[in-house]
């Protein structure tokens, strides 16, 4: 298949998790208690799980790879200190979308990287799309939640600019394929400060949100979503 296809294809499905996402959040009275505690905050703790398993798996490996180590650190601060300060804005701005904010911050320059890495014909792309995909369905789930409680917005009308969104992810991708393929260390540098920023995000919002006194589940959600990241990680490098 065209590679050029093939990078459409897989970061449009990562992005489609988002709406995927936001239509599982509109089951509302399915076990009401158990769905607004411990299955949400276990949803929470599993895209955590994701997250950091890009980082361990993909993003740093990949980035530390290509770049010495005193830029490795710098790109990695970088990001850090970037959605800080996103995250200081949306704070002081009361943004009723900082999940979606947040979700499309790292989406998108991992959409690059992924785009990038199947230039130089990487297997790392396949497994970083779908670590994107593990990653975007809690975050899909957690930003409708937040949108629909603070806002007046109609449900589908999030869901229809959640699958806009999702389009992002194509037009990142191919342009990471097409103009970064012959700049390595621009992508190591990408995917650097995109680890940098995730880390921040999965200390700052995840871990906190899915902690939950006497409930188990949500902690065992972040094992699996590393799980995965691991099995695909060591599937796609066999």
């Amino acid at each position: 298949m065209n590679q050029w296809l093939v990078v459409a294809l897989l970061t449009l499905m990562a992005g489609a998790a988002m709406p995927v996402g936001a239509l599982i959040a509109r089951i509302e009275h399915f076990q009401s208690r158990w769905l607004e505690l411990e299955f949400r905050h276990t949803v929470m703790a599993f895209g955590g799980g994701a997250l950091l398993s890009a980082v361990a798996l993909v993003l740093v490996p990949d980035g530390t790879k290509v770049l010495a180590l005193p830029w490795s650190a710098l790109c990695f601060a970088a990001g850090g200190v970037a959605f800080m300060a996103l995250d200081m804005w949306l704070a002081r701005s009361q943004r009723p979308a900082s999940q979606l904010a947040a979700m499309l911050a790292d989406f998108v320059p991992e959409s690059m990287a992924m785009g990038a890495a199947f230039a130089h014909g990487e297997s790392s792309g396949l497994l970083l799309a779908l670590l994107m995909a593990l990653q975007n369905l809690p975050e899909g789930f957690n930003a409708y939640r937040e949108i629909t409680r603070s806002t007046s917005i109609r449900s589908g009308r999030t869901i229809a600019v959640f699958a806009g969104a999702a389009l992002l992810g194509p037009a990142a991708g191919l342009a990471g394929y097409a103009w970064l393929a012959d700049v390595p260390h621009v992508v190591g540098g990408v995917m650097l400060f995109a680890a940098g920023g995730i880390l921040y995000a999965v200390m700052q919002d995840v871990a906190p949100q899915a902690r939950l006194t006497q409930r188990w589940s949500p902690p065992l959600g972040a094992v699996a979503g590393f799980l995965l990241g691991m099995v695909g990680d060591a599937l796609v490098g066999g």
